[in-house]
């Protein structure tokens, strides 16, 4: 699909979770993959711009901006960029079907494969009660994953004094709590149901950073991942099939470490969870 620094071509690109806006953003692997990746369209899923923590102060360094820059000027170059909000950024909610800078702002979207295949495409937030019920709650869940990822910082440290590879402390633990595991699971399935509902033949959501592709009785069921944690996204090729891409796993693409002022987004301090 790409060579060695060469351009990888999708018909569809999936990603979500970006939390721009947090120092807990992978800006320099997002830029990379943006810059190494053409496609014909670009779905925005949720959480981009994270509204949660700009509220409390703003923190947008250059490699984030650019960021925004790339996706802009892709829209500009033809690709159909489409933004779907979530949870973080749900204040464009009240945007929808409008256009910013070439990209279309939509509550949720049905993608028509190029096996003929549809899937519902949204950001999965609804399917969270903590989120959807009590507030308070994913704010104090949005605290103690910061200091998860405070501590993540150090850890990561000490990995690159060894010249071991990025590896994401509050995943790990996320995934092997057995509470955690249960609402991923409840999750999946709750989501795959409505889109069973819709009469679709999958869905693509994001909100829980978990990235997986799996078939629940009958619905493709995929999560595009995020890019806080595993730095993920999916792609489509032109015959329609999908795959996860793992752009932190790809050494020969992704950038080395660089831990210089401009780009305090390496360092994982602060951020937030689903």
């Amino acid at each position: 699909m790409h060579g060695m620094r060469g351009i990888s071509r999708y018909r569809t690109v999936w990603i979500s979770d970006l939390h721009l806006g947090t120092k807990g953003c992978r800006a320099d692997y997002l830029l990379d993959f943006l810059k190494h990746t053409d496609c014909d369209t670009l779905y925005l899923v949720g959480d981009i711009i994270d509204g949660w923590r700009l509220k409390r102060g703003w923190y947008m360094p250059e490699t984030q901006q650019e960021v925004i820059q790339e996706i802009l000027r892709k829209a500009r170059h033809g690709t159909q960029v489409i933004y779907v909000p979530g949870n973080h950024d749900e204040c464009l909610r009240d945007y929808t079907d409008l256009f910013f800078g070439g990209v279309l702002v939509a509550e949720e979207a049905i993608h028509n494969g190029a096996d003929g295949k549809k899937y519902w495409v949204l950001h999965g937030d609804q399917f969270d009660s903590v989120v959807k019920y009590a507030k308070w709650l994913a704010l104090l869940g949005d605290w103690a994953y910061t200091v998860l990822l405070e501590l993540n910082r150090y850890v990561n440290v000490a990995r690159r004094m060894l010249h071991l590879p990025y590896w994401s402390l509050s995943a790990f633990i996320k995934h092997k709590v057995k509470n955690a595991v249960e609402f991923i699971s409840c999750f999946e399935e709750a989501v795959a149901d409505e889109a069973r509902k819709r009469g679709v033949d999958g869905v693509v959501c994001g909100h829980i950073h978990h990235a997986e592709m799996r078939d629940i009785d009958g619905i493709l069921y995929c999560n595009d991942g995020d890019w806080v944690e595993s730095c993920t996204a999916l792609t489509e090729d032109a015959a329609g099939n999908l795959r996860i891409v793992r752009w932190a796993e790809q050494p020969h693409l992704a950038p080395a470490p660089r831990g210089t002022k401009k780009d305090d987004a390496r360092s994982p301090a602060e951020t937030v969870g689903a």
